[in-house]
């Protein structure tokens, strides 16, 4: 989502180093149940939260609560809170327990979404947008390190497939029950999705252990003790500089069908709010079965290879509506596509970046970090230009695939030169 930062070793490191027990101990509850709260908070925090807001954008629009340029804004406010807060989640889980603080992140997101029920104002949608954005980008953040430390290592591929899948049933499931809802009206639909991410909070309450475990208080002792004295010059080599500005560029390209795409259907096209939704599931199903199979990429070809792949077949998934080629299952390839890379993308920086600091595993998490940190701003940059230029063009949306599938172009050669300046010495 999106969009998923910082599931790493930042946030794990610091919960596992302040709240672990002096001797092992099992977790106090049954391990499914805490990779369950883990994929309802990945589900509350972006795949209602964030993505839930991409079908009701031309229900906004067409009821008069927001013109057009402002209902696009508030859509790109999410992602401004969402930067905030995957930077702010460590500081809290700092300050109070972990488990304290994704269910209030929760609670918060649930909030955010009854507020969002009554059109007060700009001022007033804007700051629950953002609020929503800060409980979601803390949720991922915090929610995933506290679940896998207790999963363990050979399951943890599986667990964290099951936790970053709620991402891809948010999508798809915010695509088949807001259209129900908005036959009760945009007041009913904010309310029922306020009502569903209080039931999965409430669900998840007691999911959540209460410590992380002893050894994983030993690696993170450990890491601390080989990052003393890093080769802080592997941070600044061009490779990783490189990964780091075509992850930022990925970004970009991920902004149109993220949160355009219903209302390009609905209204751009002229199709109606129910044919969007419906390319919105299929957006959904890309993103739940994305990660597994970028993953699996990954594994027979390499990081690399893979990541070289991702961005030529995303340019194209761009290209197809740019061009106005969405007939005859055009735009169904490109919303399966880019929905499967939305989330997919994120484990193939991550190993990424292992790989080309695997002499130096003390730097990888902040590696990661400052990758983490461009995407996000440049998404959210790329969010508000995209608006802007919308307005600006008078609603031609071609504009918007076609500077999303450019940067994706840019993000591709960056990678290529990159890789061929690095074999070359």
């Amino acid at each position: 989502m999106s969009a998923i930062p910082r599931i790493a070793a930042d946030a794990a490191a610091t919960l596992s180093h302040r709240e672990a027990p002096q001797a092992p101990q099992a977790p106090q509850v049954p391990l499914w149940r805490t990779i369950f709260a883990g994929f309802c908070a990945t589900l509350v925090g972006l795949g209602l939260a964030r993505f839930g807001y991409t079908p009701l954008l031309p229900a906004i629009i067409d009821a008069h609560w927001f013109s057009a340029s402002a209902a696009t804004y508030l859509g790109a406010a999410n992602l401004v809170g969402y930067l905030a807060g995957a930077l702010l989640g460590g500081p809290m889980s700092a300050r109070w327990p972990v488990r304290s603080v994704l269910r209030a992140m929760m609670l918060v997101t649930a909030a955010s979404l009854l507020a969002c029920a009554w059109p007060v104002d700009f001022a007033w949608f804007f700051t629950w947008r953002i609020v929503s954005g800060i409980a979601g980008g803390a949720l991922m953040v915090l929610a995933a390190p506290v679940v896998l430390a207790h999963v363990p290592a050979h399951q943890r591929g599986v667990a964290s497939g099951l936790i970053f899948a709620g991402v891809g049933l948010g999508i798809a499931a915010s695509g088949t029950l807001v259209p129900l809802l908005l036959r009760q009206g945009l007041t009913a639909t904010w309310i029922g999705l306020a009502v569903l991410a209080l039931l999965l909070t409430v669900v998840s309450w007691q999911g959540w252990p209460t410590a992380a475990p002893a050894q994983a208080a030993a690696a993170a002792h450990a890491t601390h003790a080989k990052a003393a004295r890093p080769a802080r010059s592997a941070l600044a080599s061009g490779a990783l500089i490189a990964l780091m500005a075509s992850y930022a560029l990925n970004a970009v390209g991920l902004v149109p069908h993220m949160i355009f795409l219903v209302d390009y259907v609905a209204r751009g096209l002229g199709q109606g709010l129910a044919a969007g939704a419906q390319y919105w599931v299929l957006f959904g199903i890309g993103a739940i079965v994305g990660p597994v199979l970028c993953g699996h990429l990954a594994d027979r070809a390499g990081f690399g290879p893979a990541l070289r792949i991702a961005f030529a077949v995303q340019a194209v998934a761009l290209a197809l509506p740019a061009l106005g080629l969405v007939a005859h299952g055009g735009l169904i390839v490109s919303s399966v596509i880019v929905g499967a890379f939305t989330p997919g993308i994120v484990p193939l920086v991550l190993g990424r970046v292992q790989e080309l600091l695997a002499h130096h595993p003390s730097l990888q998490k902040a590696a990661w970090s400052r990758a983490t940190t461009a995407f996000a701003v440049l998404q959210a940059s790329a969010a508000y230009g995209m608006s802007w230029l919308l307005g600006y063009s008078g609603g031609h949306y071609a504009w918007l695939f076609a500077l999303g599938g450019s940067a994706l172009v840019l993000g591709l050669l960056t990678d290529l030169v990159a890789g061929k300046l690095h074999s070359s010495r």
